[in-house]
């Protein structure tokens, strides 16, 4: 069946009478929909914590509630997974000198954060100052982690134009590290600048040793990578992470006005108009009418608004088929062409497209052996 009906995004909103109506079928369609998007933990989560506040039982069929129970194993075989690995990066970057700050999915973990629970991990994102990234790409090495896009055009583009490193995987365990030094490339519209972020981290909570970024830092940091991203293939999940960081730091009222003064500050304004307004319109998260009235002065012009409005609409809901509107295919292609607009300026966009669509950079010798010095 094919109609939009986004029943994952019901599942993270409605209440529990909303559900006693649905029938095997139903719940059938929501395994799909929440397996294909990477919220089945999530889902069972909440809808679990439904009930048990009222005293029920969740009347899911017993089929639903053993694929729920399996998701909750795979997700807490790669949360342990991560603890492991935040103990393995701490080891090898011990003595750096600078701050190693944990981001996205390992900054959850670390922080003990709401996102971090019930929530699948596909690697592990780290963070250091621009001057210590060789020291640490150095000790990474060291400790039997392997740099990966060997070619010379691939190395020029990460280590020249990027935010980050090459990725990088562990020799022995399989596991993928990737090291930043800011939250947006180089060559990117939209400026913040990195050594604010470190300036402003947090020692974690839960992992002694490691930083996290500020809260407002780490909500425009999701916000960031969510809405100037060309990746939308896990919109939804990160969209409920960025829902989960607003409704736990948002407790606080000062929150919001330190919000509004660090977008500004870190030059990020349009991501957080678009995180605003997107996480309230899917998720009904609340944000304050006077904080989403200041962000408005950092989204797009009218003209473009509506625009940007349908695409998000196509995009930030289920993968499964079953819950895609007319034009989701053309949304998600507009969305990565803008994407990658945003992240180089026309000339060098132009080329580095050419190259990627010719394979040009296949044909180029290896880059260098060993990590080059910054600069």
């Amino acid at each position: 069946m094919v109609d939009g009906l986004d029943l994952v995004i019901e599942a993270l909103t409605r209440d529990c009478g909303h559900f006693r109506r649905w029938r095997a079928p139903r719940w059938s369609r929501l395994l799909q929909q929440a397996r294909g998007t990477g919220l089945l933990g999530r889902v069972g989560e909440r809808l679990r914590r439904l009930w048990l506040a009222e005293g029920l039982t969740p009347p899911w069929p017993e089929a639903f509630a053993a694929h729920v129970a399996s998701a909750d194993r795979v997700i807490d075989a790669q949360r342990a997974e991560v603890e492991r690995e935040l103990g393995h990066v701490a080891r090898a970057l011990e003595g750096l000198g600078a701050p190693v700050i944990a981001l996205k999915g390992a900054a959850y973990v670390a922080a003990a954060l709401p996102p971090g629970q019930a929530r699948v991990f596909s690697d592990v994102d780290i963070l250091v100052p621009k001057h210590a990234l060789a020291e640490a790409e150095s000790r990474l090495m060291l400790h039997g982690w392997l740099g990966s896009h060997h070619n010379a055009y691939d190395q020029r583009y990460y280590r020249e134009w990027m935010h980050e490193l090459p990725p990088m995987q562990h020799a022995r365990r399989g596991t993928t590290l990737d090291v930043h030094h800011n939250i947006l490339p180089e060559t990117a519209r939209l400026k913040p600048q990195g050594h604010l972020l470190v300036a402003s981290a947090v020692p974690a909570p839960a992992h002694p040793g490691w930083h996290v970024l500020s809260p407002t830092d780490m909500v425009l940091h999701s916000m960031t990578h969510l809405f100037m991203n060309e990746e939308t293939s896990h919109a939804l999940r990160d969209l409920s992470d960025l829902d989960l960081l607003l409704r736990h730091f948002g407790r606080e009222d000062a929150f919001w006005t330190a919000l509004l003064e660090r977008a500004a500050a870190l030059d990020l304004r349009r991501p957080l108009f678009y995180g605003l307004t997107q996480t309230a319109r899917v998720l009904g998260t609340p944000v304050p009418p006077d904080v989403t009235r200041h962000a408005s002065a950092g989204g797009p012009a009218l003209p473009v608004r509506p625009v940007m409005q349908g695409l998000w609409r196509r995009v930030l809901r289920s993968a499964h088929p079953s819950a895609q509107l007319p034009g989701a295919g053309a949304a998600r292609f507009a969305l990565y062409v803008r994407g990658h607009w945003l992240r180089m300026p026309p000339g060098l966009l132009a080329r580095h497209l050419t190259v990627k669509a010719l394979r040009l950079h296949e044909r180029q010798p290896g880059g260098p052996a060993s990590p080059p010095t910054n600069g």
